[in-house]
């Protein structure tokens, strides 16, 4: 007979496997992603100068305008690869699905939909309010 601690700990394995199955999935759809516009492993960065290092014909508007986009997407690609490795490591230390901000389980249907969230509805609004106004959006 297993105690209540150990049957919460296999409860907990059980309901997150499948999320955990989908970070996973996700994590390595998106490394693959990054691998394939990158040409490979290098850095966006690198490839953005291989890409405009040997074309002087280029405008210079047009390059720098390129170099930005190609950055901000490097900036997303990494913030998203860090919300799966974040949302892993809570599978991994049993915090998974309760929200870091206020400590309410997130509910499963948030869950399913973007298994890499780490707050509620009502915190991650709150983050979002207060990180548009701190960059003046």
């Amino acid at each position: 007979m297993m105690d209540s601690f150990a049957t919460e700990i296999f409860m907990s394995t059980q309901l997150t496997a499948p999320f955990k199955k989908q970070l996973q999935e996700q994590r390595t759809s998106l490394l693959a992603q990054i691998a394939s516009l990158r040409g490979g492993t290098i850095g966006r960065a690198e490839a953005s100068a291989d890409h405009f290092g040997g074309q002087p014909e280029d405008p210079r508007a047009q390059m720098d305008t390129e170099r930005e986009l190609e950055f901000a997407l490097d900036a997303r690609e990494s913030a998203e690869l860090d919300a799966i490795d974040a949302a892993l490591k809570r599978i991994e230390a049993g915090t998974y699905g309760v929200c870091t901000d206020c400590g309410v389980d997130i509910p499963a249907a948030r869950l399913h939909a973007a298994p890499e969230t780490a707050r509620c509805i009502d915190c991650q609004d709150k983050f979002e309010h207060q990180h548009s106004r701190a960059s003046g959006a």
